[in-house]
């Protein structure tokens, strides 16, 4: 299901014609939202968005002989109202984008102190795009950053091989901002010895806001692979989004898998594509996906454990989460 999921991503929709104008370019970005975008229904009740006063808020704005670059920041604007970190309105001088999902949180996160915990280069190994050592407690510490870059069941066996006489283990994704659900799966897949139910997904199937397809199910296989039988806990702060979101719904699934940390970005909306009479494309979310329990997940998912960096612990070099994470699996 995951693998059929990630060819959306390229996934493209054909709008009926409108001039080449600046009203023209608008009401059609307005339409491809009012009957392609997957969440208006669900943003209407969470967050109180009326996509048709949108519209005519937006449309005083726009004005015959507007320059592409007052054009863009009306249109950039409207698309901000979503919320939505996967709609973004693409020109050749600028990107169209919201990061509001994470600007607007603590970054509970800082690159030097995940580097003092991973040591030096002869500290740690490099599996593709996973990084992972040995604690002194012996406890495990694997840094998956992103999704993006690959990596296949030979590197991740390799990893948990490495680490099976460790006590436990700590994953870190904290700013892994997603990628390809293939290797997010890939991954999950290593935390469960049997087949887990973890959500489900929908399609969009008429323009209305409420025409989608009956939900199916997701399941998470377990790997043929090694996989990881003792304790564990996710790291996750606000910059988890995307691929990393679902990543984080899955493996709260599985037992002996805990989350400490932030509520995670969200973004849980498959992303389309379409583009303008102009040629600028904007992408959006199309196809939404849910938890076990048929709840939204594109505003984030919550922790099991809530802990947030403190000041005194960034001031002596400490992350307060990976401690947090280790007093836990002690």
């Amino acid at each position: 299901m995951m693998a059929l999921c990630a060819l959306l991503f390229v996934s493209c929709t054909k709008e009926e014609q409108y001039e080449n104008t600046p009203m023209g370019n608008f009401e059609a970005l307005w339409q491809i939202i009012d009957e392609h975008y997957c969440f208006l229904d669900y943003k209407r009740d969470a967050i109180g968005l009326d996509w048709d006063e949108v519209h005519s808020r937006y449309r005083e704005r726009i004005k015959d002989g507007m320059s592409s670059a007052q054009l863009f920041e009306v249109l950039a604007d409207m698309l901000s109202e979503l919320r939505d970190g996967h709609v973004n309105l693409y020109a050749t001088h600028d990107i169209g984008r919201n990061w509001s999902w994470y600007e607007d949180y603590p970054v509970n996160f800082y690159q030097d102190l995940q580097e003092a915990y991973l040591g030096t280069h002869s500290d740690y190994k490099v599996a593709s795009s996973i990084r992972y050592r040995i604690l002194e407690d012996n406890i495990g510490y694997i840094v998956c950053s992103s999704f993006s870059s690959g990596f296949g069941d030979g590197n991740l066996d390799e990893v948990f091989y490495s680490l099976r006489t460790c006590n436990a283990l700590i994953l870190d994704v904290r700013n892994n901002t997603g990628g390809t659900l293939d290797y997010a799966e890939l991954l999950a897949q290593r935390f469960t010895n049997e087949r887990i139910h973890v959500g489900y997904i929908s399609h969009k199937t008429g323009k209305g806001h409420h025409d989608f397809s009956e939900p199916e199910p997701q399941y998470l296989e377990p790997s043929t692979g090694v996989r990881w039988q003792k304790k564990a806990v996710v790291l996750t702060n606000r910059r988890c989004y995307s691929a990393t979101n679902t990543f984080v719904r899955d493996v709260k699934r599985c037992p002996r898998v805990t989350i400490l940390g932030d509520q995670t970005g969200g973004g849980s909306g498959l992303p389309f594509s379409s583009e303008l009479p102009n040629g600028w494309s904007v992408r959006f979310s199309a196809v939404p996906m849910y938890d076990c329990d048929m709840k939204q997940i594109e505003f984030g998912i919550q922790p099991d454990v809530v802990v947030s960096m403190k000041d005194e612990d960034r001031a002596k070099g400490i992350d307060t989460l990976i401690e947090a994470a280790r007093k836990l699996l002690q």
